[in-house]
């Protein structure tokens, strides 16, 4: 089944009509050909998700919302993935497989080694074009969230974003052999809380920029005695996060009720 974000809000409840236009109307017609009686999921404000069925698609779409759906497809805390500048199409990619494993945002920043730089002049269409990939790629896999996408100057003012843990990803932490620290870290979090995990770009991090980090709460992790790519390493740390604080607890999911 489709899933479709709404913007505005608005009060939902089953029996509700909603008019569906723009982009998601756009989708629903032309794209997917849907016609009445065609079920869709829309999601509100305050993660709302409810299962619609379409009444009309002209002139204008609308739908009926028939019931809420009850399954939280969210990770337990929110997650801020922080990149360095990376060359080519990376930062599309994990826009896009961070989403899907439940990233609530991202942030690329400039840093001393980052080969790439993004031009100030470009940096808004930048921003424009991944956030439309995170839009897509929440929909694609059923999530509540769609991830905001920002960019920072530099580590000065990552390290001032509100955070309750943050850790750093160090491929020299990797290779003295440190293991410990992540899965340590990890459990300490509890549910609801805000987590930064910071990655380098290609080049890595400059050693003053991790002390830097260090100095404003983050801690040092490995990730494994492999060294990854700059786009591997958030999934690795996304999906390690999915691993202790979700697949070790038994998740109930519960079908759509009205």
């Amino acid at each position: 089944m489709q899933r479709y974000f709404i913007d505005t809000a608005m009060t939902a409840a089953p029996g509700t009509t909603v008019t569906l236009t723009g982009e998601i109307a756009h989708h629903i017609v032309r794209v997917m050909r849907m016609a009445p009686k065609d079920k869709v999921e829309l999601v509100f404000p305050h993660q709302q998700a409810y299962v619609a069925e379409l009444t009309q698609t002209t002139p204008t779409v609308a739908a009926r919302l028939i019931a809420q759906l009850s399954f939280n497809s969210e990770l337990p805390v929110a997650v801020t993935i922080a990149c360095g500048l990376s060359k080519k199409d990376k930062a599309d990619w994990i826009v896009q497989k961070g989403t899907e494993l439940g990233a609530q945002a991202f942030v690329f920043f400039a840093s001393t080694y980052a080969i790439a730089k993004w031009d100030p002049k470009k940096q808004v269409k930048k921003l424009e074009r991944l956030q439309k990939i995170a839009r897509d790629a929440a929909r694609q896999s059923h999530r509540l969230v769609v991830p905001e996408v920002r960019y920072q100057k530099n580590v000065t003012a990552l390290c001032q974003l509100p955070k309750d843990q943050g850790v750093v990803a160090y491929e020299e932490a990797a290779k003295a052999g440190e293991t410990a620290q992540l899965v340590q870290v990890t459990q300490q979090l509890k549910p609801g809380q805000r987590v930064i995990g910071v990655f380098g770009p290609e080049g890595g991090f400059a050693p003053q920029e991790v002390t830097q980090l260090n100095a404003a709460g983050f801690t040092t992790v490995g990730l494994g005695p492999r060294i990854l790519r700059a786009e591997t390493a958030p999934m690795y740390y996304l999906s390690a996060l999915s691993t202790i604080l979700e697949l070790q607890t038994p998740v109930v999911q519960s079908a759509y009720s009205e």
